[in-house]
C-alpha cells in the first residue's frame, strides 16, 4: 500500500481524512466531466476541514491520495482501468492491474490505511429479481464488507433501480445501524425519499459523530455505520420523469437477455440518456453533498 504524504501525516496527527472512491470516476461518469467532477469532490473535503483520500489500484499498488497525474489517469477512458470489487483485489495486485475500487474496495483499503469516514454517491444493495424470477441472489459486496468493517459510509441511500427494501433488512440482519441524517425516510439515491423509514435520524454532524462514537465503542465494532444523506432538494429528479425512465429500463431489461449484475448498469445507462443528461447532474450534485458531509462529520469525531 502506498499512502500519500498528505494523508499519512494527516492520519499521524489525528486530522480528519476522507477516504473517496475511483469507480465513479472511472466508470460512473462520462470522460470530461469525470476529471472535473474528481477535483469538486475533493476541493469540496478540504473546503469542510478534511483531507481527500482518493483510492484506487495502480500497476498493482493499492494507492491511498492521489496526484493530479493519477487522477488524470483514472479518468481516461483510454486507459482501461478495471472496476475491482473487494473480491478483485488479491488478483488485480499479484497481476499488476489498474483499477477503480469500488465502494466494497474502497471501505476495506481505507479501513486498512486506517481511514474511518467514507463519501460516495449510492450504496450498492439487492438487486431486482430478473423477469420471470421471483427473488434474487444478486447481492453487492458493499453490504458484507460494510457489516465486518468499522467505516462510516456517507451515501444517497440506494438507487430505485435496487430492491430497497430487500437492501435495508440485509443492513438490519448485518447489525449495521442506519442513520438518516435530516430525513425520517431512506433515500433512493435520484429521489429524495423512499417509502421506507429510517431507524435512526440526526440532524447535524456532531450527533451523526456521537452515534459514531457510541457505536464504536459500545455497539457492534466490526460494522460500519451507514449515514444516508437526501440529494439536495434543488436537485431531486423529477418524480414524474423518474418514474417514467425506471418503467422504461425495467422494460427494456424484460424484454433483452440482461441479467444479474449486468441488469443495474443497463437501467442506469437508460437514465443517464434518456433524460438528456438530468440524472447525471442529479448524481453529481449528491455525490458532493455527500462528501462533504463526510468532512463535516470526520472532523466532528476528531473531537469525540
Amino acid at each position: 500500500m502506498r499512502v500519500a504524504e498528505e494523508v499519512s501525516a494527516a492520519l499521524a496527527t489525528g486530522s480528519a481524512v476522507v477516504a473517496l472512491e475511483s469507480t465513479l470516476l472511472a466508470h460512473g461518469l462520462p470522460p470530461g466531466r469525470n476529471r472535473k467532477v474528481a477535483t469538486a469532490i475533493e476541493d469540496a473535503v478540504r473546503a469542510a476541514g478534511a483531507v481527500p483520500a482518493t483510492i484506487a489500484v495502480l500497476d498493482g499498488q493499492m494507492c491511498v491520495g492521489l496526484g493530479s497525474a493519477e487522477l488524470d489517469l483514472v479518468c481516461d477512458p483510454d486507459a482501461e482501468f478495471l472496476k475491482l470489487s473487494a473480491r478483485d483485489l488479491g488478483p488485480a495486485i499479484a497481476l499488476g492491474r489498474d483499477g477503480a475500487t469500488t465502494i466494497a474496495s474502497t471501505s476495506m483499503i481505507a479501513h486498512a490505511a486506517g481511514i474511518g469516514v467514507f463519501g460516495t454517491g449510492g450504496l450498492g444493495g439487492v438487486h431486482l429479481p430478473a423477469p420471470g424470477e421471483v427473488s434474487s441472489w444478486d447481492v453487492s459486496a458493499d453490504l458484507d464488507v460494510l457489516a465486518a468493517t468499522p467505516i462510516v459510509v456517507v451515501c444517497s441511500g440506494v438507487k430505485s433501480v435496487l430492491d430497497i427494501a430487500a437492501t435495508i433488512e440485509v443492513l438490519e440482519t448485518r447489525s449495521v445501524p442506519v442513520v438518516g441524517y435530516r430525513t425520517d425516510f431512506f433515500p433512493a439515491f435520484y429521489r429524495r425519499e423512499s417509502r421506507f423509514r429510517v431507524p435512526w435520524r440526526v440532524d447535524t454532524p456532531a450527533s451523526a459523530a456521537a452515534v459514531i462514537a457510541a457505536h464504536r465503542d459500545r455497539g457492534p465494532v466490526r460494522s460500519g455505520v451507514l449515514v444516508a444523506n437526501p440529494v439536495p432538494v434543488e436537485h431531486e429528479l423529477d418524480a414524474g420523469l423518474h418514474d417514467r425512465l425506471l418503467a422504461e429500463g425495467m422494460a427494456k431489461v424484460a424484454h433483452s437477455d440482461v441479467r444479474g449484475g449486468d441488469v443495474t448498469p443497463v437501467l442506469l445507462e437508460h437514465f443517464h440518456t434518456a433524460s438528456g443528461g438530468a440524472s447525471l447532474d442529479t448524481n453529481e450534485a449528491l455525490v458532493l453533498a455527500n462528501v462533504a458531509l463526510a468532512a463535516e462529520i470526520a472532523v466532528a469525531l476528531t473531537s469525540e
